[in-house]
């Protein structure tokens, strides 16, 4: 099975999947996990096993615990994958660089015709004048 079938295998279950989204503010222990579900311990060590293997879970032995953190570029990977399916995405940075431009287009031509304007609005102050 390669990386992206792994990564898809491991969040095609409910449970994994919530884990995941356990995992996505802050490290916890497999007890912390385990303590959220209404399903056996041995049941949530399978699904962290599951999820340690495909690389989207990272474990870390401290003391007596094992600490789960959530290995992001891993999801990314599928995200990449599945972006190429997407036809109504925004690419919200190709717009942004394009307002920019226009910001900078508009405002060299405003400043291209304040000299005119100005020498325009002296004209007619002497005229009045005179």
């Amino acid at each position: 099975m390669d990386d992206l079938s792994k990564v898809a295998y491991a969040i095609a279950d409910p449970v994994r999947r919530e884990i995941l989204m356990m995992l996505r503010r802050t490290p916890l222990t497999a007890g912390d996990i385990a303590a959220r579900f209404a399903i056996s311990r041995p049941a949530v060590s399978r699904h962290l096993r599951v999820l340690r293997e495909s690389g989207l879970v990272r474990d870390q032995q401290i003391g007596r615990h094992r600490r789960y953190s959530l290995a992001r570029s891993r999801l990314g990977d599928l995200a990449a994958w599945l972006t190429q399916f997407d036809t109504q995405r925004v690419d919200w940075s190709q717009r942004l660089g394009a307002l920019e431009t226009e910001i900078h287009r508009t405002r060299r031509d405003r400043n291209r015709d304040e000299p005119a304007d100005d020498q325009h609005t002296a004209r007619h102050s002497e005229e009045n004048t005179a």
